[in-house]
């Protein structure tokens, strides 16, 4: 009896530690994380591009008017539509008859400048006329005194010549020593003769060189001088912009659109000046509209010159399928790019928006998990996999950290690459605390 007792209280002390260790494995179970996971999937990871743009003008235009004349009333502004002959803003008459007035003024000093030039050169051509007429003169009298006096060396030169000649045929009433000094001074004549003769031409050339060289200098044109010319233009200048004022003042300084278009600059306003260029710039509506689009760098990976996309408008429920004409790194926004797409004629309004969308199929991969699962850092990408051991209480999950490659992503799947990772992974996807490598944790399938 006694026997029995002891095996029924040995039972229910096993009993009690069996109740024990399994309250005591439910505690130390509830207060493990709760973890729920995701086996890797071989998926495409498709590319998807959605943006938002807007309507912009296909062309522009420039509104021009004479620049520095005063805007007195601004009538229309950015945004409106305005069509041919349509007023879009007045000069102040009071300034412009002024600037006329100046003008006037300016080219009336211009002309008497340009007179004066004139006659200043009418009186050096009357002056430079006569001027030669003297210089010829003086040419004509030095050759004819010149000559005379050269004719006249050439005579003396010619009797002496005959008065020795003469003493060589009759000289017999002589005696020796007279015939001898009557030669010497028949011979030193004649030298001397023809010295003078040789000093008159040589003297008759030079003067004449010198006279030759008075009517050259005159006769050498003038100096280049543009001042005429220059004033000239500068009237010319001032007699168009003369023209263009007074048609501006005959139409009681109303300037009108040309052409029909959208205002989309504007670069005067009330009381100041016209600056030189344009004034205002239109749309051009002979050039159909353009659908303009910023990309970032990640988009711009998906959407190339020449590619087909979708395009929506606003206020419209039909879907176009359009090409993009033109791409180009954005000046505006640096880092990003700027996509435009021809639209068709009559289709958009300027400021209209819209969206471009396209897509990608991309490439399948082997391993991909959705983008909640990974952790990145600045240096490396990481998952959490659930591994089992055996604990005290038994086989038991923990987390093990596995460092992975990301090769390609969208906003559903990540494609990685992990060389501990297959398709019976288990990759952890949320849990309801916060756990770390090598903590134990709950798993719910």
């Amino acid at each position: 009896m006694r026997n029995h007792k002891i095996i029924i209280g040995f039972i229910f002390f096993l009993i009690f530690m069996w109740l024990c260790t399994l309250i005591s494995k439910s505690v130390y179970t509830t207060k493990l994380p709760m973890v729920s996971t995701v086996s890797p999937e071989e998926k495409y990871v498709e590319h998807k591009v959605e943006a938002e743009g807007i309507v912009v003008e296909g062309g522009k235009q420039a509104v021009t008017a004479l620049s520095g004349v005063k805007v007195k009333t601004l009538i229309a502004h950015v945004g409106d539509r305005v069509e041919e002959g349509d007023l879009l803003f007045q000069i102040d008459l009071d300034d412009l008859k002024e600037i006329i007035k100046e003008k006037q003024t300016r080219i009336d000093s211009l002309q008497l400048q340009v007179n004066a030039i004139l006659e200043n050169r009418e009186l050096e051509n009357q002056k430079k006329e006569i001027q030669e007429a003297r210089a010829r003169e003086d040419y004509d009298t030095t050759a004819r005194l010149e000559n005379t006096d050269v004719g006249r060396a050439a005579d003396r030169y010619a009797r002496a010549a005959e008065d020795l000649d003469d003493f060589y045929e009759d000289n017999s009433g002589m005696d020796e020593e007279t015939r001898e000094r009557t030669q010497q001074e028949l011979l030193d004549a004649l030298q001397s003769a023809a010295y003078a003769e040789a000093d008159a031409k040589r003297e008759r050339d030079q003067l004449m060189k010198e006279a030759e060289r008075g009517v050259e200098d005159i006769l050498f044109p003038d100096e280049v001088d543009s001042t005429l010319s220059v004033t000239q233009l500068q009237i010319s200048e001032l007699n168009d912009d003369l023209i263009q004022y007074t048609n501006i003042l005959n139409l009681e300084g109303n300037i009108k659109a040309e052409t029909g278009g959208m205002i989309t600059d504007i670069y005067i306003e009330a009381g100041g000046r016209v600056p030189d260029g344009a004034s205002m710039m239109l749309t051009d509506d002979n050039v159909p509209c353009q659908f303009k689009v910023i990309l970032d760098k990640e988009q711009k990976k998906y959407v190339g010159f020449g590619d087909e996309v979708e395009l929506k408008l606003d206020g419209s429920s039909k879907r176009m399928e359009m090409t993009v004409d033109y791409f180009s790194e954005s000046q505006s926004v640096p880092g990003s790019f700027e996509t435009f797409i021809n639209l068709p004629e009559d289709v958009g309004t300027v400021g209209l928006s819209g969206t471009l969308s396209c897509s990608d199929t991309g490439e399948k991969y082997a391993c991909c998990i959705p983008p909640s699962s990974i952790t990145e850092t600045e240096t490396r990408s990481f998952v959490y996999v659930l591994r089992e051991r055996e604990g005290i209480l038994g086989k038991e999950y923990y987390v093990d950290e596995v460092n992975v490659k990301i090769v390609d992503r969208n906003e559903n799947w990540v494609a990685i690459e992990g060389s501990t990772l297959d398709s019976n992974s288990e990759i952890i996807i949320s849990a309801d605390k916060e756990f770390g490598k090598g903590d134990v944790v709950r798993w719910i399938n």
